[in-house]
């Protein structure tokens, strides 16, 4: 008999999953004292509204991460959350001057100073003001990224909107490209300091580059644990010794000291006119790794990412950019590589040593976003089931994706032998991170417009100059799609074409399957009335995605064993939009006959689930049962291509193929695998 398809990341309707893309979690049960995530997210519009009136207002929730003092974490921001933008100086003067040298009548004096102070300028605009001041505020209850502000949203507008799922796609999408471009970029240029130091390097930089890359990719299954806490240090170190080397040559030229009022950033702009944007593009690299900001809210809170910024990241950059443009005026040949040539002779290798190191750290922290991404994605019903690991037995958030590892770790290497450069890769970066800050400008705008009540005209104020500017730098980043910006555009269009199957195909699925299918109620009351199954001993667990409707499994053990236990209970796993949901609301018991129970289990999106151990806090409210005991009923569902029905053929295909990608239920939902009884069920979709 068939039943209903999952609302979320499933393969199989009797396997809990997410609740549906983007989703609040099933209605809210019929006891009203129930301490759900279903009834928790059933409140009433206003009352979310009240909720986060203010930023931060948001129902409080347990930290993700064991506490810590203030300059602890300070220190671990400056090595996880600036990483990417703290590479940045390696690459971005030097493609910016480049840029600027090629526009008409070769790089002059005001060109140099023009385009450090759109460097500057963009750090302080973008980095500064949006993400630091404005947007660490839109947390949800803690942790940020596109994905925790997509449910904020959606808790606001108390629906889910098709564009704003879009959104969320598109946003992860380009995430992960980044993803994939910044280790490349930032290892490949970081060892291309080798080249100052002597040219017999040369042939050998890609080959390094390639070692040190598969080395971080290989040793990410064992987790960063043990050497996380040098990254914190060694950044700090790396950020020192930049704004010490920009110090001392700012006497150079200290006209570049001018660059400090954006009235010469604007000037160049007018001055150049649609040219300009050619600078632009590269500029904007001044600013990737910004988004990191948002992202690893979770991890350390707003205040040590404010303090970081404000007392080392912000003066280091700034500095390093003022250096190296004073080193330019002096000596217009240095910008070949305006960073390197900072440096002493005697003290150029070991800052190419500590620009690897810097480069690895700022991958590693990158990898570890994207595979924190992915896992939120899964949760949230946009992707298939994924093996997660766990890397450490103290910190949750230390995982390890062995598939997204294995792409990412691909699609760098690749990314490295095709271009060879990181000039040549700086064409393709930059696209990626625009679009996902105009995501994010989006998304907050609507936030603060219809969840902290803020007018129209403030929400215009404060908004649109983020959004303008990031449209220019998005719109001068498409200068580059021929030389290589195609590139994260495509994988962001491949990624966004998967997730969109898999909600589709899930979405179809459950359709095909609710047809014809028996109500858990009905089932019941036929059950209560039957003589015919023999009753056996100790307590069988169905799970199931839609509770209203009686699980397969259910229905196979009765049809084909002829049994029925004394306790059966139907458990529902859901998740909801916010990260985390505290024991005391995590499970709600409603008895359904003598022999019944339902079991709603909520999980935060960015929670591990493990079905036993809520099943335990079933037990304190009253459940009885013996988990020595217990069997555990899963319906495994195989497909079968129907070339008559609503997805098209190749849809068909790919979402078949996702299925068969899917964990294993068992491992996902951490089952004991001596007591887990799977039925098979063939589906035509």
């Amino acid at each position: 008999m068939p039943e209903a398809a999952p609302r979320g990341a499933m393969s199989d309707t009797d396997r809990p999953g997410p609740a549906g893309p983007l989703a609040t979690p099933h209605a809210a049960p019929a006891d009203p004292t129930a301490g759900t995530e279903a009834r928790a997210e059933g409140l009433t519009r206003g009352e979310v509204m009240a909720a986060q009136a203010q930023p931060g207002g948001d129902l409080p929730t347990p930290p993700a991460h064991a506490p810590a003092g203030l300059w602890r974490l300070t220190l671990g921001s400056v090595g996880v959350v600036y990483g990417d933008i703290g590479t940045s100086p390696i690459y971005a003067m030097r493609e910016s001057l480049h840029a600027a040298g090629r526009l008409e009548g070769g790089l002059e004096r005001g060109d140099v100073v023009g385009v450090i102070s759109l460097l500057i300028w963009a750090l302080t605009v973008i980095v500064a003001f949006k993400y630091v001041v404005l947007i660490l505020r839109a947390d949800n209850r803690g942790e940020g990224g596109t994905l925790s502000l997509v449910a904020l949203v959606q808790q606001a507008l108390d629906r889910r909107p098709v564009w704003l799922l879009g959104l969320g796609m598109v946003g992860i999408s380009l995430f992960f490209g980044d993803a994939m471009i910044t280790p490349a970029i930032s290892v490949l240029s970081a060892v291309e300091g080798l080249e100052l130091v002597t040219p017999a390097f040369d042939p050998y930089v890609v080959p390094i580059t390639l070692a040190i890359i598969a080395g971080l990719f290989f040793v990410q299954r064992w987790g960063t644990g043990a050497v996380s806490a040098f990254f914190g240090p060694v950044t700090a170190v790396w950020f020192l010794v930049m704004g010490v080397l920009g110090l001392l040559h700012i006497g150079d030229d200290p006209d570049i000291l001018w660059a400090l009022s954006p009235t010469y950033a604007a000037g160049f702009l007018v001055e150049h006119g649609l040219a300009s944007f050619i600078v632009l593009g590269s500029v904007f690299l001044a600013v990737t790794g910004a988004e990191a900001l948002y992202a690893d809210l979770g991890h350390f809170g707003k205040r040590p990412i404010r303090l970081a910024w404000t007392a080392l990241v912000w003066p280091a950059l700034t500095l390093s950019y003022l250096g190296q443009g004073a080193l330019v005026l002096d000596r217009p040949e240095a910008a070949e590589n305006p960073f390197f040539l900072l440096a002493p002779d005697w003290f150029l290798l070991p800052l190419v040593l500590l620009a690897t190191a810097a480069t690895v750290i700022a991958s590693q922290a990158v990898i570890s976003g994207a595979f924190s991404m992915m896992k939120q994605a899964v949760r949230m019903g946009l992707l298939p089931r994924l093996e997660i690991l766990h890397t450490s037995e103290t910190q949750e958030g230390q995982i390890y994706l062995p598939r997204v590892n294995a792409i990412l770790a691909a699609g760098v290497i690749v990314l490295v032998l095709v271009f060879g450069s990181s000039s040549d890769l700086a064409a393709a970066y930059g696209i990626a991170v625009s679009g996902d800050m105009v995501i994010t400008s989006i998304l907050a705008a609507l936030l603060f417009l219809r969840a902290w009540r803020w007018p129209l005209a403030a929400v215009a104020l404060v908004v649109l100059p983020f959004l303008a500017l990031e449209a220019l730098f998005l719109l001068a980043n498409g200068l580059k799609i021929p030389d290589g910006g195609w590139v994260p555009i495509l994988f962001a269009a491949l990624m966004v074409l998967t997730m969109w199957t898999w909600v589709r195909g899930t979405r179809h699925v459950q359709e095909q399957a609710r047809r014809g299918a028996t109500s858990t109620e009905a089932l019941i009351g036929m059950l209560d009335r039957s003589q015919r199954l023999q009753e056996v001993p100790g307590t069988a667990v169905f799970l199931t995605s839609d509770p209203d409707v009686a699980p397969a499994a259910l229905m196979h053990n009765i049809k084909h064993n002829h049994v029925l236990h004394e306790r059966n209970m139907i458990v529902c796993v859901t998740v909801a939009t916010r990260p985390y949901v505290p024991d005391a609301e995590r499970v709600s018991v409603h008895r359904l006959s003598d022999r019944f129970s339902r079991i709603d289990i909520c999980y935060g999106y960015m929670e591990e689930t493990n079905v036993p151990r809520a099943l335990a806090l079933a037990r304190k409210m009253g459940e009885r049962f013996d988990i020595m005991s217990t069997s555990f009923f899963l319906n495994r569902r195989t497909f079968r291509p129907s070339k008559t029905r609503g997805l098209p053929t190749w849809q068909e295909s790919l979402y078949i193929t996702l299925t068969k990608s899917a964990a294993n239920a068992t491992d996902f939902y951490r089952l004991p695998t001596n007591r887990v009884i799977e039925l098979g069920q063939q589906l035509i979709i």
